[in-house]
């Protein structure tokens, strides 16, 4: 049996089908025991990608691929030209590989880098399954579902698809993130236990904002907070250097500055935070929800069609979580909204419990569960 995976080429796709290949093997250890599973991959050429990715044996193929940008200014213009070549080209990549490999089953997370492989597998009649992450779909989830047989979602107030066809699923997470220990955070990450923690996670995307905010109040949060921080691989260097200027050698104690955390790390920094400073991507939401933990969110405010602000928002709903936009993002304002919630720790413990009611960890148990079931009805 052949499983091909497609998606955009962010983490908040690339983990979602991680989560998903690993609970099939699961499945079909349990149950089908004799029948040989072949994960295949393709999607637009991303090094992060193929590192994760080939880890779990997962085949890599590379297609082009192009994005449609919706706002109006002459550099979109001229992406928009570009890549209205690369869509075709993809497409008919996408046919010839998929025609040759003959897999058995799509499962797509969406995405413009989907596309190609969804639009040629359609052609060629292979099944196809379909997950948004999001609240509010993108246009190209919007067409692809016309070519799915289900479409899996994460938001019980998703837009726009069919409710025939629709499952709420919730996000696929890596049930890897829920095993992390507090004993191995302080050891890994040389806490001090003398203050309480926050892990700031600036995502794939948009890190930037929030590292200069964080820099910028540095010397004042590290007086009360220990600090967690993952400020992207392109900002790390320079993080550093300057959080080193900004404060004494003394409170470099509790500042704990990382590039990127892994799997294992961000499973112990879970466990150990007493809050979480986060964009809104799906991902992050739903691994927040899973662990219980309270947290302040801050959406994009560039992603398409809004979607981070609607799922923080979804989310936060019954006050499952603080929601930031980047406008009222001023030092002095989300300074005190930490002090805040950390004066009211009955206010946090009920964040976090409500977190906890939203979550929905057997995502990718479910969806492999369809998909097994499908291949073997």
């Amino acid at each position: 049996m052949k499983i091909l995976f497609a998606g955009g080429g962010t983490g908040g796709h690339i983990f979602p089908i991680l989560a998903v290949a690993r609970e099939l093997k699961k499945v079909r250890a349990e149950l089908f025991s004799q029948e040989k599973l072949e994960f295949f991959y393709f999607g637009p050429k991303d090094t992060f990608d193929q590192a994760v990715l080939s880890d779990e044996d997962i085949k890599i193929r590379s297609i082009l691929a192009g994005k449609i940008r919706r706002y109006f200014t002459p550099q979109a213009l001229l992406l928009n030209f570009i890549d209205l070549f690369k869509i075709p080209i993809g497409s008919f990549q996408a046919f010839f590989k998929i025609f040759f490999l003959s897999p058995d089953v799509i499962f797509s997370k969406g995405g413009y880098g989907s596309w190609p492989v969804v639009f040629a597998g359609w052609i060629l009649g292979v099944p196809i399954f379909l997950h948004e992450s999001d609240v509010t779909p993108g246009l190209a989830n919007k067409i692809m579902s016309h070519f799915a047989l289900i479409v899996f979602v994460s938001f019980p107030k998703t837009e726009y698809f069919p409710p025939a066809k629709t499952i709420l699923s919730g996000n696929p997470i890596r049930k890897e993130i829920l095993e992390g220990s507090k004993q191995e955070a302080w050891l890994r990450f040389q806490l001090s236990r003398e203050k309480p923690t926050i892990l700031i996670l600036g995502g794939s995307q948009g890190a930037q904002r929030i590292n200069d905010l964080i820099l910028e109040i540095l010397p004042e949060i590290v007086e009360k907070y220990e600090i967690i921080h993952q400020c992207g691989e392109k900002n790390f260097h320079q993080v550093g250097a300057e959080a080193n200027a900004v404060i004494s050698e003394e409170q470099l104690k509790y500042y704990h500055l990382f590039p990127f955390l892994d799997e294992i790390e961000l499973s112990h920094a879970y466990q150990w935070a007493d809050l979480v400073v986060s964009r809104a991507g799906s991902s992050i939401i739903f691994e927040i929800a899973a662990i219980g933990k309270p947290s302040i969110l801050i959406p994009i405010p560039e992603a398409a069609q809004n979607h981070q602000s609607r799922n923080a928002y979804t989310f936060a709903q019954e006050e499952r979580a603080v929601v930031i936009e980047e406008a009222n993002l001023t030092p002095h304002f989300f300074l005190n909204r930490v002090h805040y919630l950390f004066s009211h720790p009955r206010e946090m413990a009920e964040m976090a419990k409500r977190a906890k009611e939203f979550a929905q960890p057997q995502a990718a148990q479910v969806i492999a569960q369809y998909l097994m079931d499908y291949l073997f009805s």
